[in-house]
């Protein structure tokens, strides 16, 4: 019995010595589309706070391309030992499955949940020369006159609200995709398109100058940066309900502990008053909980997109 219990001490003491203190060296934090804009703001946020946390580097790393599933697959594949993370977010595991016939990952099984990170919800502008002034004058005018919306690209969030909206008021608006929030901005403003969903960030400024008018805020409680709008379910219309949000995962098969420790570190720094402001500052809300809250959320996401996804007929590009 002692022979045994010295055995099982000493192949403690060796995994012990073979796995040091977490984390040991640069974290790698992979964010699904390009520098700038806001999930890259939020990744470099949150990147650089864990960095103070942990006491080890946290570096961004930009794989954009393919709705994301470019960043997701490499995650999905990398060593599960808290080096390598994704930053996730409504694209990836929320609209992104039901776009693709097939992924090389599995959205669920290959990834581990660490934390929600931020919530950005979206509002709905149109051009001020549209003749409606509510939504249910939109909805009346669109039944009767050629109405388009622009959004920020094929099956992303912006495009997913206006087919939401759509199925949900009957109003029979013609989607028109661009490569970005920026020409689409352009062109609303421009009154080449009429209406577009998007975050509040993109549309305000024109909005304070007078050259859009926004309707409704797609969110349960109004916007905190236009508090004057009312939400879509105040005005008769609780489906409509969207958010950009991120979070963060690890591969599948990452050690509980470490796990646990990301989303303690994760939840300290979406607590500290600084984060909050600059968060709220761009219209975010920060979005801790446990990794089990957050698995959940997610198949809530990817539960509500389905039919809505189906109905639309939308594919990926």
């Amino acid at each position: 019995m002692r022979a045994l219990l010295a055995v099982l001490l000493l192949a403690v003491s060796s995994v012990a010595a073979a796995q040091p203190d977490y984390p040991a060296r640069a974290i790698r934090l992979v964010v699904t589309v390009p520098p700038g804009g806001a999930a890259d703001f939020i990744a470099r946020l949150v990147g650089g706070k864990l960095s103070e946390s942990l006491g080890q580097p946290v570096v961004v790393e930009n794989r954009a391309g393919a709705s994301g599933t470019i960043a997701a697959d490499a995650v999905a594949k990398a060593a599960p030992d808290g080096y390598t993370l994704l930053q996730n977010s409504i694209t990836t595991h929320g609209v992104g499955p039901h776009l693709f016939a097939s992924l090389p990952y599995d959205p669920v099984k290959d990834f581990a949940p660490v934390s929600g990170l931020a919530l950005l919800p979206l509002i709905m502008a149109v051009n001020a020369g549209l003749p409606a002034r509510s939504v249910a004058e939109l909805v009346a005018y669109a039944k009767s006159n050629a109405v388009n919306f622009a959004s920020s690209g094929n099956g992303g969030a912006p495009h997913m609200a206006a087919e939401l909206f759509k199925s949900v008021t009957g109003a029979p608006v013609v989607h028109v995709p661009y490569k970005g929030s920026g020409p689409a901005v352009a062109d609303l403003v421009g009154g080449r398109v009429q209406i577009m969903i998007d975050a509040a960030p993109s549309l305000i400024q024109h909005v304070r100058s007078g050259k859009l008018q926004v309707l409704g805020a797609a969110s349960a409680q109004r916007n905190r940066l236009l508090p004057e709008v009312p939400t879509f379910a105040e005005l008769g219309y609780p489906q409509v309900s969207v958010s950009l949000w991120y979070g963060l995962l690890a591969p599948a098969g990452t050690p509980p502990a470490v796990v646990g420790r990301l989303n303690r570190a994760v939840g300290a720094i979406l607590a500290a008053p600084d984060v909050v402001e600059r968060l709220q500052a761009q219209g975010a809300e920060p979005m801790p909980g446990t990794p089990e809250a957050f698995a959940a959320f997610m198949r809530d996401e990817m539960a509500k997109w389905a039919p809505v996804v189906k109905q639309a007929g939308v594919k990926a590009e």
